[in-house]
């Protein structure tokens, strides 16, 4: 093969690499294909993309021509060891001229007698999407012109990926969000509820929700979190959240209790990952609630006649990146015969261009008396208008219903 091809030619011998699009396949179908097309115009034997997980920060087997073994097996490289691992860390071109355990991590390599190695870092901008190698079962070097090629097949690769990963970020996030988040509101005697959730325009899906369930006794739990961060990770860590509440609110009588406990489990299990979160319990004669806050802002409270009010409770540490066990506290509120009392997250509340003070205030004013669902409505209208959200929403309106004539 010519090792003097000037930069036309690397780019038609890319065009001929990456072929034309097939609208039919999956992505990783159409690696596949383009690493095999690879392997025909380099003249090599093998060809791999492992992607990188940053949470992990190993690279993992991705799609392959050659030795398919490596994805049908889940091959795992972490960043630093061996071949893939040292692309991977140093971002840049490796070639290896002998292949065997002191030189690559993946048994799978040496086993098939590879001899030669070229692996290229697969990067979108800034950010480390995985690495690219191809290798020969006949001692061969690698020139710049390829090593220059296999870069800008990278690069083309990279993009491609992120993109799909993305995609499939934000379809597994929307999927997750909508199995937690309540299908319909509950119908519990004597109240009434409204709801919304929009996610954030720049932000996009992430780790807001609110609960309504039923306890022992003719109670009712009532939630409002909102996890630090967006995306799919956001929203696994929202869910497992939620679902420990629910676990701890069985087994606890008092909210306190109840926050207590999840800030010890994230703590100890979510490590890094921060929320905050507003836990009440309403009782079998719906006279009040008993509310406990981790760091969220206080819910609106409105009576028929008086202008909506913050409800004065103070807030304790968010639940997450927390010192020792903070003391939790409960505020008992009431809540009279036709009184609204509403839960939030910050992305009502807070725009760039509104404090989230005045953000507040203006909920508060916006608040009245009546029907949940139609209160959503105007609230939303009121705090988000015609101007997409930036953030999550999250909005949930109680009512107690009036007391019947004679009861």
């Amino acid at each position: 093969m010519s090792r003097s091809l000037d930069a036309h030619d690397r780019l038609q011998q890319l065009e001929t690499i990456i072929g034309a699009p097939a609208g039919h396949l999956v992505l990783a179908e159409v690696l596949v294909e383009t690493l095999r097309r690879l392997c025909q115009v380099m003249g090599v034997d093998t060809a791999t993309v492992l992607r990188y997980q940053p949470s992990a920060r190993q690279l993992v087997a991705f799609a392959a021509a050659g030795i398919e073994e490596e994805v049908h097996q889940g091959v795992r490289v972490p960043v630093g060891s061996g071949f893939a691992g040292r692309v991977a860390l140093e971002r840049a071109p490796v070639i290896l001229d002998h292949v065997d355990e002191t030189t690559v991590v993946n048994s799978l390599l040496w086993e098939r007698g590879l001899h030669s190695m070229l692996g290229v870092p697969m990067i979108a901008g800034s950010e480390l999407v995985g690495v690219l190698h191809v290798g020969s079962v006949t001692p061969r070097p690698f020139g710049e012109t390829e090593v220059a090629t296999m870069q800008l097949l990278a690069d083309r690769l990279a993009a491609t990926i992120q993109v799909e990963a993305r995609e499939e970020n934000r379809t597994a996030t929307m999927a997750l969000q909508r199995s937690l988040l309540p299908n319909s509101l509950p119908a519990v005697s004597g109240l009434e509820f409204g709801a919304r959730y929009v996610p954030g325009a720049e932000t996009g899906l992430g780790g807001d929700w609110y609960d309504l369930f039923t306890l022992p006794g003719d109670r009712l739990g009532v939630v409002m979190g909102d996890v630090s961060g967006h995306g799919l990770d956001a929203a696994v860590i929202m869910g497992r959240l939620r679902s420990a509440l629910r676990a701890y609110a069985l087994d606890c009588e008092s909210p306190a209790d109840v926050l207590a406990k999840l800030d010890r489990k994230a703590n100890h299990f979510e490590h890094g990952a921060m929320a905050t979160v507003a836990y009440g319990i309403i009782g079998p004669d719906r006279e009040a609630v008993t509310l406990s806050l981790a760091g969220h802002l206080p819910p609106v409270l409105v009576t028929p006649g008086v202008t909506g009010r913050l409800v004065d409770v103070p807030p304790d540490p968010p639940i997450g990146l927390t010192i020792g066990e903070p003391e939790r506290r409960t505020t008992v509120v009431d809540l009279p015969p036709d009184a609204v009392l509403t839960f939030y997250t910050d992305g009502l509340v807070e725009r760039r261009d509104r404090p989230v003070d005045a953000g507040m205030q203006l909920l508060a004013d916006s608040v009245y008396a009546g029907e949940p669902e139609r209160l959503c409505a105007q609230i939303m209208t009121a705090m988000i208008g015609s101007r997409p959200a930036q953030d999550d929403v999250a909005l949930l309106a109680i009512r107690r219903l009036p007391v019947p004539a004679g009861g």
